[in-house]
C-alpha cells in the first residue's frame, strides 16, 4: 500500500488516507500480508501494519514526486509484491505499473480525479484503464472518474471508507452530552470553518451555557497555525467566543465527538467521501452537514443538510437542534445505525474479496 508523498502515518499526525490505509492494513482478518510504503515521518508510525520509509532519490533537480517514486521503487524491488495499491496518486500508479509489469497495480482514489494532476481531462482519466483496477471511495468519485470516458472495463470498484466501531470511545447518552458545538477539520476555505464561526456567532448569544469549539490546523501538523485564511479564522473565532484548540491527535478528536451534542461539517467543496461526517455519526452526535459531494449519500436521513454559505440557515439549525433534545437523540440513534454499514469488518471483507479476484486465489 503506497501512500501519497505528503501523507502522515502516525497517531500524532495522520489524514483520512493514512487512517484508511492503517485500518485496512492492520485488520487481523486480512488474508494478505500488508506493507505500507510512505514518506519520512516526524513521529513514530502506527504499530501496525508494517511501515517502510521510501528514501527519496538524491537527484537535486528532480521533482519531489519523481524523487519519491524512486524511493518507492527501491522498496518494491526488495519486497517483490504481487499486488501494489497506490493511494490517490494516478501518475505514481501509472509509473509503478510500468516499472513492475509482473505485479498487479491498483489505484485507490480518495478525491475527485478531475481535480488531480494528469487526470483533469477525460483523456487523462482514460489512461487509468491501463491499470489492473481502479478503486474509488464513493459512487460520487466513480462518476467523476468515468465522466466522458467510454468502455471502462472492469468498472471502478467502490470501496467506501470505513471505521472501527469497536475501537471508538463510548459515546455519552444524549441527555448527558456536553452542550458543545464542534467543528473538526483543516483550516482551509473549502472546509468552511469561517461559516461555522459566523453561524455560532449568531447562535451562541441565544444559547446560555453552550460553547463552540474548533479542532484543527491548516495542515496536519501540530505546529501549523499559519496562512492568511487560518489567521483570519482565528481572529473571527476570538471575536465570536469560539474556542480553538489547534491540531489534536485523532483519538482526541474522536473523544471530543463522543461528548459533543452537535457536530457541524460545513464543507464548501464536494466531499469525495466525508470521513469526519462518518465519525460524527458513529460517535452518536447530532450532525449538521453540507449537501455537497458524497455527503447526502453518506448520511441519508441521519443528519440535517444545510448550505454552508447560508449563515442564517446554519445558525437557525444550530439553534433548533440545541433546544431540541428529542430531535438530537433521534439523530444520534439513526446516525449510529447508519455508521454500522461502514464498519471495518464490512470494508475489510470487501477489500479482501477484491484482492482475491485480482490475484485469482
Amino acid at each position: 500500500m503506497v501512500l501519497p508523498p505528503n501523507e502522515g502515518f502516525s497517531p500524532e499526525a495522520v489524514g483520512a488516507i493514512g487512517l484508511m490505509v492503517q485500518r485496512l492494513g492492520a485488520d487481523p482478518r486480512a488474508t494478505f500480508r500488508t506493507v505500507v510504503i510512505g514518506p519520512a515521518l516526524k513521529h513514530p508510525p502506527f504499530a501496525a501494519p508494517c511501515f517502510q520509509e521510501a528514501q527519496p532519490s538524491p537527484w537535486p533537480l528532480a521533482s519531489r514526486t519523481t524523487r519519491y517514486v524512486w524511493g518507492v521503487e527501491n522498496r518494491l524491488r526488495q519486497l517483490r509484491p504481487r499486488l501494489i495499491e497506490v493511494h490517490n496518486r494516478p501518475l505514481i500508479a501509472l509509473a509503478l505499473a510500468r516499472s513492475f509489469p509482473e505485479a498487479a497495480t491498483v489505484l485507490v482514489l480518495h478525491n475527485d480525479p478531475q481535480a488531480m494532476r494528469g487526470t483533469a481531462s477525460a483523456a487523462g482519466r482514460a489512461r487509468l484503464r491501463r491499470l489492473t483496477r481502479v478503486v474509488t471511495v464513493s459512487s460520487y468519485v466513480s462518476e467523476r472518474l468515468t465522466d466522458g470516458v467510454t468502455d471502462w472495463s472492469p468498472p471502478p470498484f467502490v470501496q467506501a471508507n470505513c471505521i472501527d466501531l469497536a475501537a471508538l470511545p463510548p459515546p455519552l447518552p444524549p441527555g448527558h452530552r456536553d452542550p458543545m458545538i464542534l467543528f473538526a477539520g483543516r483550516l482551509v476555505p473549502e472546509k468552511g470553518a469561517d461559516s461555522f464561526i459566523a453561524a455560532c456567532a449568531r447562535a451562541l448569544p441565544s444559547l446560555p451555557g453552550w460553547r463552540a469549539e474548533i479542532i484543527g490546523a491548516r495542515r496536519l501538523r501540530p505546529d501549523d497555525a499559519s496562512g492568511a485564511y487560518s489567521n483570519a479564522v482565528q481572529r473571527a473565532a476570538a471575536t465570536a467566543g469560539v474556542r480553538m484548540t489547534g491540531h489534536r491527535p485523532h483519538d482526541e478528536v474522536l473523544t471530543a465527538m463522543s461528548r459533543a451534542a452537535l457536530v457541524v461539517v460545513p464543507s464548501r467543496w464536494p466531499e469525495p467521501f466525508g470521513l469526519t461526517a462518518l465519525e460524527a455519526l458513529a460517535s452518536g452526535a447530532a450532525l449538521i452537514c453540507s449537501p455537497r459531494g458524497n455527503l447526502p449519500e453518506l448520511v441519508r436521513n441521519a443528519a440535517v443538510l444545510v448550505d454552508p454559505d447560508d449563515i442564517g440557515a446554519l445558525a437557525d439549525v444550530i439553534l433548533a437542534l440545541a433546544r431540541d433534545v428529542p430531535r438530537r437523540t433521534a439523530l444520534g440513534v439513526v446516525g449510529r445505525r447508519r455508521a454500522q454499514a461502514f464498519d471495518i469488518k464490512v470494508g475489510a471483507a470487501a477489500l479482501d474479496r477484491l484482492r482475491r479476484e485480482i490475484l485469482g486465489v
